[in-house]
């Protein structure tokens, strides 16, 4: 998972806890501050395509080079109906990642779940991993290359799921270790090696050209596991 986005004065904070059933609760639980009057903008699940929508900005051209008018602009609402879910642009930013965060989690959750060994839960995770990835890339960019610090409380949720999700990793990574799949290793230390094969696609990998995410992870398995046989 990859480090959470900090603002000078958080950073040195980190929190461990429990995950949340749907990904979007926590957005909804972490944001306490009270949205302003605006009228609600006539889009289908708004509040989603406002994320969906400042992601792809925020990726394009950077946290600091954006701004409510311009995503308002890109919607075709007004900026009035984006406070009426956002106060404020670092709250988009927020709820970015944790949105991507929890649906990550819930994503790899479900395919580790489904398979069987070790090593088919490992390889479960890292491909899952590379096709959420590939399904909301905007959401990674903005995440992974980090334009703009997190605020407190928002921060200690997104470092309970990214803490979570990196737990579960070296549990898969242990249990091959214990039953013989894998051979006697730095279990920490693998599973970062993992999450860096992993998260270093956002810098240079395009959707849609080449070999899919999922292909690309495939491939990331089948070196590292080879590396890691008993």
């Amino acid at each position: 998972m990859p480090q959470i986005p900090v603002n000078g004065a958080a950073r040195s904070r980190r929190a461990g806890g429990c995950l949340p059933r749907n990904p979007m609760d926590i957005v909804t639980a972490a944001s306490p501050k009270r949205a302003r009057a605006g009228r609600p903008p006539t889009l289908a699940a708004p509040r989603e395509r406002i994320l969906e929508e400042a992601a792809r900005l925020f990726a394009r051209s950077g946290y600091d080079g954006s701004s409510v008018s311009d995503l308002a602009a890109a919607l075709g609402v007004s900026k009035a109906a984006i406070y009426h879910y956002f106060t404020t642009k670092q709250d988009i930013y927020d709820a970015i990642i944790l949105s991507v965060l929890g649906g990550l989690v819930q994503a790899v959750g479900q395919e580790v779940a489904r398979a069987q060994g070790a090593a088919q839960r490992l390889r479960a995770f890292m491909l899952a991993h590379a096709g959420y990835f590939e399904a909301h890339h905007a959401e990674f960019v903005t995440m992974l290359i980090g334009y703009s610090g997190m605020a407190l409380p928002e921060r200690e949720d997104a470092a309970r799921l990214r803490d979570d999700y990196e737990k579960r990793l070296r549990e898969i990574i242990a249990q091959g270790v214990d039953d013989g799949s894998f051979r006697a290793l730095d279990v920490a230390a693998t599973g970062r090696a993992v999450l860096s094969l992993l998260n270093w696609m956002v810098r240079w990998y395009k959707p849609g050209q080449g070999d899919s995410a999922e292909q690309i992870a495939a491939g990331y398995f089948d070196l590292v596991v080879n590396g890691m046989r008993a």
